[in-house]
């Protein structure tokens, strides 16, 4: 005789018995916990596969300043380093946000660490960078490595030099002192960058105090960057806002022949000069004119070439330049350069404007890889969490150039076409397998992702930049 089963009160396959509801659309949902090892971001699995085979970990592990611990439960700074890497890709704006990524169980098997280090591991981690030496040594090669990534270009690279202001209110950190931003007097730090616009990858990062000028260290910066730059990235220029126009720093240029373009002041000499019925020659572009003139300014050796541009204000509202009291209806420019008269100026200036990218990734920087919020209470320690963390940003553009991507996409883009990709992890058979959540329709552009990713062999078959979603 058949007996009567009981009823099953018993919790679901891999799920505990707590369950939720809530009503959507007339009809209930019931909500429940899982044991699964599920993650929110295995779609950043095809990016460490990329990044361990270009030994990036070892690279890590060479220069890290670090001393190897010597307790039982240690983890490694090059653990440390790798987690905090990840926590920066999948959106982590602090060290606690990095730390929050020890409940996903993908990261370990991911990085190839033993787990992810909790807020107060990370600050130690950070508190063993304990001077500009140190910093120095880490961080020299992991800049060059990623410029040896570079293909040589015929015309050269042209390398652009901006400053940036990252706001700290509270300003008890070393370094953090009152600056001029443009929100006016701040507490501020004032880091100094180094960017090949072609590649759009940082080349230097140094941290200055909030109070220093933008020409504060530059001759010294750039000799740093110029000789451990690998012989075939070769600079054909180097452009710079006026905050660079300092006469040792022109001179250095001049001495390696590396052509320049810098804003220059417009003092009160060039503005007499501007003013004394100077002639101007139209361009193509309706309402700007251009001149040039031979001027020495004071701390000057050597007159150097000027370019002036006007922009009438009625023609070229979004034009940028400064006004002069007396001269109105225009917006005044003035660019010192060593590109020869051959040039024309409208050309200088134009080449110059390319320069505007250069604010593109300093701007993802701060929103993308959270530059402004990573401030540590040692100076040293902030340097070298900002220089990990541009690091971070240089592996994704040096990623995309491995997938063959022509334009370059935010960090945000490839949050949402890769990595916010949710998966599985099993160890069937001892073996550990990711299962990612992919559409039917978008595992042919997955596929070939990872067949890009794990060639062997070099090859130019590129990989479009996102699925598509036709059908």
């Amino acid at each position: 005789m058949k007996k009567n089963q009981s009823e099953d009160n018993g919790p679901h396959h891999q799920s505990v018995a707590d369950a939720f509801e809530f009503k959507s659309a007339g009809k209930s949902i019931a909500v429940e916990f899982t044991d699964q090892k599920l993650s929110a971001h295995a779609g950043s699995a095809v990016f460490w596969a990329w990044l361990h085979g270009a030994r990036w970990k070892s690279k890590l592990v060479e220069h890290l300043p670090h001393r190897a611990p010597t307790s039982n439960n240690h983890l490694t700074a090059v653990d440390k380093a790798l987690a905090f890497t990840h926590g920066l890709l999948c959106e982590a704006r602090k060290l606690t946000h990095v730390a929050y990524f020890r409940r996903d169980p993908m990261v370990p098997e991911l990085l190839g660490i033993d787990r992810v280090a909790s807020q107060s591991s990370l600050s130690r981690f950070f508190a063993g960078f304990t001077s500009a030496g140190s910093n120095l040594r880490c961080f020299r090669p992991l800049w060059r490595w990623c410029l040896e990534r570079l293909p040589s270009r015929s015309e050269g690279y042209t390398l652009d030099l901006d400053p940036t202001r990252l706001l700290h209110v509270d300003g008890h950190q070393e370094g953090v002192q009152t600056g001029y931003t443009r929100l006016g007097f701040k507490p501020c730090l004032h880091p100094l960058l180094a960017v090949l616009a072609e590649a759009k990858l940082v080349v230097q990062l140094w941290l200055r105090a909030g109070s220093t000028h933008c020409g504060n260290n530059v001759v010294a910066f750039f000799l740093d960057l110029w000789e451990q730059r690998p012989r075939h990235v070769r600079l054909r220029a180097v452009r710079a806002d006026s905050g660079f126009c300092v006469p040792e720093l022109l001179q250095l240029w001049e001495q390696l022949h590396l052509p320049y373009i810098v804003v220059a002041r417009l003092t009160t000499s060039i503005q007499s000069l501007i003013r004394n019925d100077m002639v101007w020659t139209a361009t193509e572009l309706a309402g700007t004119d251009v001149t040039e003139i031979e001027y020495q300014s004071r701390g000057w050796d050597n007159p150097r070439r000027i370019i002036l541009i006007r922009h009438r204000q009625a023609d070229r509202p979004e034009a940028g330049g400064k006004k002069l009291f007396d001269m109105p209806g225009y917006l005044y420019q003035a660019l010192v350069t060593s590109l020869p008269t051959t040039v024309p100026p409208l050309a200088v200036w134009r080449d110059y404007n390319g320069r505007a990218d250069c604010e593109n990734v300093i701007k993802e920087l701060q929103q993308g890889f959270a530059l402004p919020t990573l401030c540590l209470r040692s100076f040293w320690a902030t340097e070298a969490a900002l220089s990990l963390a541009t690091l971070t940003y240089n592996l994704t553009v040096l990623f995309q150039r491995a997938l063959g991507w022509q334009t370059k996409v935010t960090i945000h883009s490839l949050r949402f076409w890769l990595f916010i990709t949710p998966g599985i992890i099993a160890h069937p058979a001892g073996k550990t397998t990711i299962k990612l959540a992919v559409p039917q329709r978008e595992r042919d552009w997955w596929s070939r992702l990872w067949e890009k990713i794990l060639s062997p062999f070099p090859n130019c078959n590129a990989v479009e930049n996102r699925p598509a979603f036709a059908g």
